[in-house]
């Protein structure tokens, strides 16, 4: 055979995270290459039969074949409704308020009045009066925007981050089943994540502002998954949890989401809230911070639009 094609012959076992499970025997699916391992090849099938909360994957009987492909099945999002008038905008953002917290220990925003209406009446036309406040927070406040050089000292800055990885974006929900942790690359298979801001939506927003929110078992995204979401072209990642890595005691300080995104210069955006009054897709999602030079983050009016 001279094209060189490959299929993969093989039964699976596949365990859903909320609950339930499938299994195929002699299953086929064309493979790019006669090296694919079981973990490859388990992505493959799940995004081949665009199964969703799959928690776990068993492949055994792997026979490789020389073969040539008989054609594959996109996993395809449906399209929306023709003709829908009208555009619905989504607020994803939590409010900054004085004395809230975002991250537990760190400094709460404190927001006051540089000049008052009443002081400046002294300096404009009677009935003129003006009021301009003043807030003092870190950067890392409410819903905010992680650019590379939050990691990197030589990353891009919140000015050097272009707009079109901010703003007007395609937008992707991925819901994880209750009492998931861990958004795994198992998890993102079904989905196609080019160019897309992908939103993963945990419910821990529900948390924010308590201390709950900080518990060592706050969703997160895995180094796997991030390195999916980096070979797929992902144009930012979104979630609704403290942190997009791992703040467990178990991952002793190792932020490989965060290293993974930031180095690919994926711009990231947590503290998100109200993802679950959006579409798995077809809304346009925007997350824009002033053009700040020097700084890697800063707070963000996130949202969607629904066309």
């Amino acid at each position: 055979m001279t094209n060189d094609q490959w299929r993969a012959q093989f039964d699976a076992e596949v365990v859903f995270a909320n609950g339930g499970g499938l299994t195929t025997e002699g299953f086929r699916l064309d493979i790019p290459g006669d090296g694919i391992d079981d973990a490859d090849l388990a992505v493959l099938f799940v995004r081949h039969l665009g199964l969703l909360m799959v928690a776990e994957v068993r492949i055994t009987n792997k026979t490789i074949i020389e073969e040539a492909h008989k054609g594959g099945r996109a996993v395809a999002a449906p399209a929306g409704p023709a003709g829908t008038a009208g555009r619905r905008l989504v607020e994803l953002s939590h409010v900054i308020t004085d004395g809230m917290t975002t991250l537990p220990g760190w400094p709460a925003p404190r927001i006051s009045e540089w000049l008052t209406r009443e002081a400046s009446r002294e300096r404009y036309a009677p009935g003129t009066e003006f009021q301009v406040a003043r807030i003092d927070m870190i950067a890392n406040t409410g819903t905010y925007l992680d650019t590379p050089k939050h990691r990197y000292a030589d990353g891009a800055d919140l000015a050097g981050t272009a707009l079109d990885r901010l703003a007007d974006l395609p937008g992707l929900v991925v819901r994880l089943p209750a009492g998931t942790r861990a958004v795994d690359r198992l998890l993102l298979a079904p989905y196609d994540l080019a160019g897309k801001a992908v939103l993963l939506h945990t419910g821990w927003d529900t948390h924010f502002d308590t201390d709950r929110y900080a518990a060592p078992d706050a969703p997160y995204l895995t180094g796997d998954g991030a390195q999916a979401l980096v070979d797929a072209g992902a144009a930012l990642v979104g979630i609704d949890s403290i942190n997009i890595d791992d703040m467990g005691p178990a991952a002793a300080g190792q932020r490989p989401a965060h290293s993974l995104l930031l180095a690919a210069g994926i711009p990231i955006v947590e503290h998100l809230t109200g993802l679950g009054e959006l579409p798995p897709d077809g809304f346009r999602f925007t997350a824009a911070p002033p053009m700040v030079a020097g700084m890697g983050t800063f707070p963000v009016r996130a949202f969607a639009m629904i066309d």
